[in-house]
């Protein structure tokens, strides 16, 4: 069970979303405007936002954005534009999934499980990291990119990278396998699990918003064409880079 923040200024639609989630065992918190879902989120801290994108005062996407300044918090978005740029510009704002109105609550109450699913296998994983063997492998470096599993944390040089959750397990699979090519089905099985309303599209999405964050580093993941992605970084003179490994 989690702590939910629903951001949605349609009064009728808040109040069903908040009943089907408290029903479900959720502790849920109600915000009907933007700045309201943003003082909310900062003194509750939640663990997932449900947020519409059309709000008073501040739009989903804003909101979206200044949560992103100061968490990780999971997002879903709820959204009536099912337009194929408005998806994605949601995604690259920090959004983790979108929903599009109408949409069916059962629909919902099973995103909503995915989410918090795997936030807590990913609060499991970090609590085996107090374990020796978890303690040696914890920091992963290559070249000057480097993360920390436990602090879930990303840096490019003394740089620390503001990362999504989702950007963040792509960036640690990426590392731990230099050179490995990854199929987009492969990604998305192995980050997202089984959340079956994702598509290669996401992967895509993740992709490209994990590249603008690494600046000079973002050619370090490269396309590989009819496969998906692969993390190597560019050759030094001299030196030689790691095989191409098969792709499960």
């Amino acid at each position: 069970m989690g702590r939910i923040l629903v951001v949605e200024d349609e009064t009728d639609l808040n109040d069903l979303i908040t009943r089907q989630l408290r029903q479900e065992g959720h502790e849920v918190y109600q915000a009907f405007d933007g700045e309201a879902g943003v003082n909310v989120a900062g003194s509750v801290a939640p663990d997932l936002v449900v947020l519409d994108w059309m709000l008073p005062k501040l739009d989903g996407p804003a909101v979206c954005r200044k949560l992103r300044e100061r968490s990780v918090t999971p997002i879903l978005m709820l959204t009536a534009r099912g337009e194929e740029a408005d998806i994605v510009l949601g995604l690259e704002v920090g959004a983790d999934d979108y929903l599009t109105k109408p949409f069916r609550m059962r629909e919902l109450l099973a995103r909503v499980r995915a989410i918090l699913r795997r936030n807590a296998l990913i609060e499991a994983e970090q609590e085996k990291g107090a374990d020796a063997d978890a303690a040696a492998s914890d920091t992963v470096r290559v070249g000057s990119i480097a993360v920390s599993i436990e602090m879930r944390t990303a840096t490019i040089g003394d740089e620390e990278l503001d990362l999504t959750p989702k950007e963040f397990d792509l960036l640690a699979l990426f590392l731990r396998n230099p050179g490995r090519a990854f199929s987009r089905d492969y990604l998305l099985e192995r980050v997202w699990g089984d959340d079956y309303y994702v598509t290669d599209r996401t992967v895509d999405t993740h992709v490209q918003r994990l590249r603008k964050k690494m600046g000079d580093e973002a050619e370090s993941i490269r396309t590989v064409w009819g496969i998906g992605y692969k993390f190597q970084l560019q050759a030094q003179p001299g030196a030689t880079q790691p095989p191409v490994n098969a792709t499960p």
